[in-house]
């Protein structure tokens, strides 16, 4: 049986995670909103926050189910093994966020737990129908979220042709009010209930639950309040990076884009599919961008933020390897 103390350090780690992930991804929420200036970023943030939270009461928990017991067999790992994923992946969300490169925490998260569980135990131990599931939203995400950003921005175009640019102007920026609440909304659902699929891959590994137990009401409240409070403390590296380096947006823009990546995430969430918010949020920022011509985007900007998405996975896998090797030189694991 695990000691009692460890088993609190690692969900306590998990925690930490979901902290850093809400201010790693606050950029998903807000970089629209802040970039476009129809929020201060302080009230953003708030704004964001509160919605990842509400999300709490709105969506079911299947894709906590996924990560949790659909990427690793959940029997065959131990505790260890998930504390060392969660340090893979913490690490590299801190060093893209240093950088300010919109990366995939879920990417980085199913990463580190995947390749700790590969070191641990082999290949044999990975559930390859959800590793492929992931694997293949790494492209489905952005390019769905390319093509609804950039239908919705077309249709809205359309249908706002005849109106003056000061009044339109000014409906969205109160529409985008809405658009991003409904993003935030969408990023809690899926973000969030990552790290509580982890924490119940841990909890079954300490034999506190059994595979078929749900998730505790604890987990489900620590984990959205975790990720409301880190959305709290910003993200404005990646804010720029997002808002202002891929391409110029005004407040339609960011109506159209935050509304195709919201309707992305929901569809997602529903069918308990962890796709990556950043990869959802950023293919629909350059569909906008894309209708306005393909000089419109930065696409070096962007081809940086898509190499960080292919090195996601194998480096924080590859960290996470890592950090479980110390563990066995200290005896730990």
């Amino acid at each position: 049986m695990l000691d009692l103390w460890v088993l609190y350090g690692i969900i306590a780690l998990a925690f930490v995670f979901d902290f850093v992930n809400g201010f790693h991804d606050a950029a998903n929420s807000i970089a629209t909103v802040v970039s476009t200036r129809v929020l201060h970023p302080v009230q953003a943030v708030v704004w964001a926050a509160v919605f990842n939270f509400v999300a709490l009461w709105v969506f079911g928990l299947h894709v906590a189910a996924t990560v949790g017991k659909g990427v690793v067999e959940p029997g065959t790992v131990t505790p260890y093994v998930i504390f060392a994923g969660l340090l893979g992946a913490t690490a590299w969300n801190l060093i893209t966020w240093y950088g300010g490169i919109p990366s995939s925490s879920s990417h980085a998260l199913v990463g580190g737990f995947a390749g700790a569980a590969v070191t641990q135990a082999g290949f044999g131990v990975l559930i390859y129908s959800g590793i492929v599931k992931i694997l293949i939203f790494i492209v489905v995400a952005p390019v769905l979220g390319m093509a609804t950003g950039f239908l919705l921005m077309a249709l809205t175009y359309w249908v706002f042709r005849r109106w003056h640019p000061g009044p339109l102007g000014r409906l969205f920026k109160r529409l985008q009010l809405v658009s991003a609440a409904a993003y935030s909304l969408g990023h809690g659902a899926n973000d969030a209930q990552k790290t509580m699929g982890i924490i119940l891959a841990v909890l079954i590994a300490a034999e506190q639950l059994g595979k078929d137990d749900p998730i505790p009401n604890w987990v489900v409240v620590g984990c959205y309040a975790a990720m409301g409070l880190g959305t709290l403390m910003g993200g404005w590296r990646i804010v720029k990076t997002m808002g202002q380096k891929i391409c110029h947006l005004r407040p339609v823009h960011g109506f159209s884009a935050e509304t195709g990546g919201a309707l992305c995430l929901y569809l997602a969430a529903w069918f308990g599919i962890p796709v990556s918010t950043t990869h959802t949020i950023t293919g629909a920022i350059l569909g906008v961008g894309a209708t306005r011509g393909i000089h419109a985007v930065r696409w070096a900007v962007a081809g940086r933020v898509i190499w960080a998405w292919i090195l996601t996975i194998p480096l924080s896998a590859g960290m996470a390897a890592g950090a479980l090797k110390v563990f066995d030189l200290l005896g730990w694991a």
